[in-house]
């Protein structure tokens, strides 16, 4: 397949610049995979579409204030950086905007959320092929421990804003999230109170934790004419025993096991194909690239918010809603995405959204 076959039109006021006013205050697009039958509901319906003994798999990764501001120790010339991913304590991989100011030596004193000066420095150690920078930090033990006093929510770049900052510390993250290490939010938990989830477990429904930290690759658009000719990004990810447990005695028993996001899909697809289809204890990194013709081993039914045209994230909705198939599922997706902006849906990560069945 080509990257073009995922291209689709999007208004940009469709875009949300906000969430909504309440967490599950969302509309929910529901898709019937085998009848192609839309239906309009909003995100407290979902019950509706459970039944006792369905296991819902989500992802349980918290974000950390990531996007960090800075000046040249020399020039006093403004940085934005944006860490990807720690290598050990004070020693990170980020994204540095202007990059071509951040040459191997520049040393960087870090501003506070205030934008005063701070005691802690970053030196540009290193640069990769694609462009990120490696930072060694200094006057602090451990950069993660001044995060939330330094750090901003590293908002996607297509949320064109600002301020809110009080708001979007608390409703960019899940309801449960847990371990730190993301810089982007897995969306489609978004839309979840304590109230919704203790709802799901009263009918019988199950909720078990995966961790998958979100890279800023999640956002990298796919370059190449070639879908198969794409290189994932790593990620991190966990899956714990009393998760592997529930779940295989679901796909076991003849239960549904569904997924939380795009995220979740792909921590359990992950593990399951390394162990014939089995999800056991594991913790490590995947670079899972899941797009039609695809199959499944695991996931039963997905919930997910709206993707970006021609990203890795609109692939793997286009294989689930069609597995082993090459372009039925794109075809019903493009069909949905349609419907979904001619009924004026809220796309990307403050959006509404999708239950595949």
């Amino acid at each position: 397949m080509h990257t073009a076959d995922f291209r689709f039109d999007l208004p940009p006021e469709l875009i949300a610049q906000h969430p909504a006013l309440r967490r599950d205050g969302s509309r929910l697009l529901v898709v019937d995979r085998r009848s192609g039958v839309l239906a309009h509901r909003h995100f407290p319906d979902l019950a509706d579409y459970l039944r006792s003994g369905d296991v819902l798999v989500v992802n349980n990764s918290r974000v950390i204030p990531a996007r960090l501001r800075g000046v040249n120790r020399e020039t006093g010339g403004r940085f934005e950086l944006l860490l990807l991913e720690e290598n050990s304590a004070n020693d990170w991989w980020a994204m540095i905007r202007p990059g071509k100011r951040a040459k191997h030596g520049t040393q960087i004193t870090l501003l506070s959320r205030t934008n005063n000066i701070t005691e802690i420095t970053a030196a540009v150690t290193d640069v990769n092929s694609e462009g990120h920078r490696r930072l060694t930090f200094s006057g602090t033990p451990d950069l993660r421990n001044e995060l939330e006093a330094l750090g901003e929510v590293p908002l996607p770049p297509y949320i064109e804003r600002q301020g809110q900052e009080m708001e979007d510390r608390e409703r960019y993250q899940t309801v449960y999230s847990g371990p730190p290490g993301s810089v982007a939010a897995p969306t489609a938990g978004l839309h979840f109170t304590p109230e919704l989830l203790q709802r799901l477990r009263a009918m019988g429904v199950t909720v078990c934790e995966v961790t998958l930290h979100v890279g800023a690759g999640t956002f990298q658009p796919v370059k190449v004419a070639a879908v198969a000719d794409h290189t994932m990004h790593s990620e991190r990810i966990e899956v714990g025993a009393e998760t592997a447990r529930i779940v295989n005695a679901a796909k076991k028993e003849g239960r549904r096991v569904i997924a939380i996001g795009t995220t979740a899909v792909r921590t359990v697809e992950s593990v399951a194909r390394a162990n014939d289809g089995i999800l056991n204890v594991y913790k490590g990194n995947t670079n899972i690239f899941l797009h039609p013709p695809a199959r499944f081993a695991i996931v039963d039914a997905l919930l997910t918010n709206f993707h970006l045209p021609e990203s890795t994230l609109l692939m793997l909705v286009s294989a689930f809603a069609a597995p082993g198939e090459l372009t039925a599922g794109r075809d019903l997706i493009r069909h949905a995405y349609a419907e979904a902006v001619r009924e004026r849906y809220r796309f990307f990560s403050y959006g509404d959204a999708m239950l595949l069945l």
